[in-house]
């Protein structure tokens, strides 16, 4: 845990106490804080979930518009409460009538940890993954490296990294909305597609914020940056770009073309190439091509070695609830890929797989899977869940055979029987290369909100499902 000593004998208010809330007040009040704390779904006089050890210093648990705010010294906002669309949080507009500064959790690591060194990696898709490899890597490489952020582990429950240490943190746009100071070493943007818009009023509003992943770099930084974005309106100044590609060759840059990894960044003329990345399961498919050359390019910038960093990349598992294979069974395979929210998610499952028995559904996000047109060939059945069940079918009418089946665990006795009927020959050995009959795939293209607490609920609840199919 980090200790915040800033606000020390001060006031501060945490509000919104989920994961990140629940570690600010810990490390506010381990440094002397007196803490306010509260959220929406706390009624006085509720304690709050897992109280945190009071350090000797006071913790209020009462309303936020009862909280002292002409002497709070500052406001630690969750992520997931709005800043500014559709429109301010109660909570917010107090804080802006009395000038108390509004900051997130990771704002207090960097001003904590000013010493340790940062990479942060945001993007729609794919920022979990990268984040999680670039972590792999660097611990395999022997680099003392904490991980967390919008990953899962809240920035300030992360160990305490001097120099020398490397904090790798997933940031989410609502993350980056809250920074004031926090300055990466090392800032890569995957990619920039429609999402969130409810939260950022339109495209433009979250492009800026995920263009604040870039802000404050220096000359001696590295901003490391998909070859489809727009460079020149994301702002960077001083900072060195590296370009990355999943599958464009780029002079100068790294790019992972047919698979294989290619590093252009080098002035020695023989520039580290010929990283094959396709008999890496973990790394299955172009948009984690594109995952690779990001990690690669953030390693090599904190002066991991080219052949290190390979090495580490063959080792590496994957994440869970990202294309995570959960078992094979007679030559079907079953892929959780719960973690794919919306429509551009998923396409990268659709696209790495054929003979795909799709489970999707759930709350939908704008667009829904009309987007999808191109991969539908690939897809032998779908069997649909959740709200969006009815939308999506009405897609896939004349084009997809479909099924309905409400829930996941409908979802998944129907595919793993219509999947074993029609492939049940199970692998077929071709030479170096197997062949597999199928793979039921759940890739929602939906929120999970609908039927499940989580991505994570979704994706356990389909990895046990699965299991029992298996153990049967």
């Amino acid at each position: 845990m980090i200790t915040v000593t800033e606000y020390k004998n001060q006031k501060v208010g945490v509000f919104g106490l989920g994961k990140a809330g629940e570690a600010a007040v810990c490390s506010l009040l381990a440094g002397g804080a007196e803490v306010y704390a509260w959220d929406d779904c706390l009624s006085s006089p509720s304690p709050l979930p897992n109280p945190p050890p009071q350090g000797g210093r006071e913790l209020s648990k009462i309303p936020s518009s009862a909280w002292d705010w002409e002497n709070l010294k500052a406001l630690v906002l969750s992520p997931g409460v709005p800043l500014t669309h559709p429109a301010p949080h109660p909570v917010v507009a107090l804080a802006h009538k009395y000038n108390v500064p509004v900051i997130g959790e990771v704002e207090l690591l960097f001003r904590t940890q000013p010493d340790a060194t940062y990479i942060g990696i945001t993007g729609t898709n794919g920022k979990s993954t990268t984040t999680t490899l670039i972590g792999h890597i660097l611990k395999e490489a022997g680099v003392i490296c904490e991980i967390g952020g919008n990953l899962g582990t809240p920035a300030l429950a992360l160990a305490p990294l001097g120099k020398g240490g490397v904090y790798v943190v997933e940031m989410s746009s609502y993350q980056l909305d809250l920074l004031k100071s926090v300055r990466f070493n090392v800032a890569v943007l995957l990619n920039i597609t429609p999402d969130h818009i409810d939260r950022h009023g339109d495209m433009a509003g979250y492009i800026a914020a995920k263009k604040h992943i870039f802000d404050r770099q220096t000359a001696g930084d590295v901003a490391v940056v998909d070859i489809g974005i727009r460079q020149e309106a994301l702002g960077i100044r001083e900072a060195r770009i590296i370009k990355i590609s999943a599958d464009k060759e780029i002079a100068e840059g790294v790019y992972a073309k047919d698979g294989v990894l290619h590093d252009k960044t080098s002035p020695m003329p023989n520039a580290q190439s010929l990283m094959p990345l396709t008999a890496i399961a973990s790394l299955t498919g172009k948009h984690n091509w594109q995952n690779a050359a990001a990690a690669y390019a953030a390693c090599r910038a904190v002066g991991v070695a080219p052949e290190k960093i390979y090495a580490a990349m063959q080792s590496f598992a994957g994440l869970r609830h990202r294309m995570q294979l959960v078992v094979t069974i007679k030559g079907v395979r079953f892929v959780n890929d719960s973690k794919a929210t919306n429509a551009d998610a998923t396409s990268n499952a659709l696209a790495a797989y054929d003979n795909i028995y799709w489970i999707a559904g759930g709350k939908a996000k704008d667009g829904g899977i009309s987007g999808l047109g191109q991969y539908f060939s690939k897809i032998t059945h779908a069997f649909l869940i959740g709200e969006a069940a009815e939308e999506f079918a009405k897609t896939l009418e004349g084009k997809v055979a479909y099924t309905q089946c409400g829930t996941l665990e409908v979802a998944v006795a129907r595919a793993a029987e219509v999947a074993d009927k029609d492939s049940g020959f199970g692998i077929r050995d071709s030479g170096s290369k197997k062949d597999y009959s199928g793979v039921v795939l759940l890739s929602p293209a939906c929120a999970s909100f609908d039927q499940f607490k989580s991505f994570e609920h979704r994706g356990d609840v389909f990895c046990e499902l699965v299991e029992k199919i298996n153990g049967s």
